[in-house]
């Protein structure tokens, strides 16, 4: 593996996964499945301080970069770019926006975030020679939002997603997992929870009747959204929508947890 600190040390028609590092089995799975797709895999490592509301929530950001390059090693990256602000950002770069879908829940309780988002991933698509990127299904908002912005780029890049990487109990694999105290890791179980039994639930009703009965249940867990919404644009779902997907979030001890999971209501499972 080599690690670059430009992008004109890339290969060209790679398979790219971008990321923020604090490395983990999620990123890991991005990367094998990338390898599987290409013989050049190219990762990321850049904290994007566009995309937090404000510097001292950036700082608090985990960094492992040690182990960062040893999980990459071992996933099959074969480039390891890690880019300087001034590469992302040169003077005079393009901001953009992330339009309406961008101001709705994570971009509700996220200001600027989603713009942040389509901002670096643009210029990343710009500096990257890339023909696949990959993207976990665990920000799903965010791989819709980057699946809109390809299609306003009029890149040829296709965009790729790979499923939700769990713990053995449930929980989404995450960079921020590592902040949670030992009560905070037992309780962020409740986001799994109300997932799984909105899933089995037999009608729309039901789902959404269970997925807020578990999600306001759990002490200590403050819920921001828990909702059934349409894949395609986020509104909510109905119960002739075709393509239904349960997404939750909220805060536990200071730490903000996300997840969603598909919903094949009054399928036996």
């Amino acid at each position: 593996m080599k690690i670059v600190t430009s992008a004109t040390d890339l290969a060209d028609g790679c398979a790219f996964v971008p990321t923020m590092g604090a490395l983990h089995q999620g990123h890991a799975s991005l990367f094998k499945l990338a390898r599987e797709k290409s013989d050049f895999v190219v990762a990321s490592i850049f904290v994007n301080p566009m995309q937090f509301e404000d510097q001292e929530e950036a700082s608090k950001y985990p960094r492992t970069p040690e182990r960062d390059i040893e999980l990459a090693k071992e996933s099959g990256v074969t480039h390891l770019w890690l880019p300087t602000y001034e590469e992302i950002y040169p003077e005079g770069f393009a901001k953009r926006s992330a339009s309406a879908l961008g101001d709705i829940y994570e971009g509700a309780s996220r200001s600027g975030h989603f713009d942040g988002v389509v901002t670096v991933v643009a210029r990343l698509f710009q500096l990257v020679r890339a023909r696949i990127a990959i993207f976990g299904e665990k920000d799903f908002q965010q791989l819709t939002l980057i699946r809109k912005l390809v299609h306003e780029l009029n890149s040829d890049i296709e965009v790729i997603s790979a499923p939700t990487i769990r713990e053995a109990d449930g929980l989404a694999m995450s960079s921020r997992n590592v902040r949670l105290d030992e009560t905070s890791r037992e309780r962020s179980l409740v986001l799994y929870r109300a997932l799984t039994a909105a899933a089995h639930s037999s009608d729309l009703d039901s789902a959404r009747t269970s997925l807020l009965l578990i999600a306001g249940s759990q002490e200590g867990f403050s819920l921001d959204y828990a909702e059934i919404i349409d894949e395609r644009d986020f509104s909510k779902a109905i119960d002739t929508t075709l393509n239904k997907r349960a997404i939750i979030a909220g805060w536990l001890n200071g730490v903000r947890l996300i997840d969603n999971m598909e919903m094949k209501l009054g399928d036996v499972r």
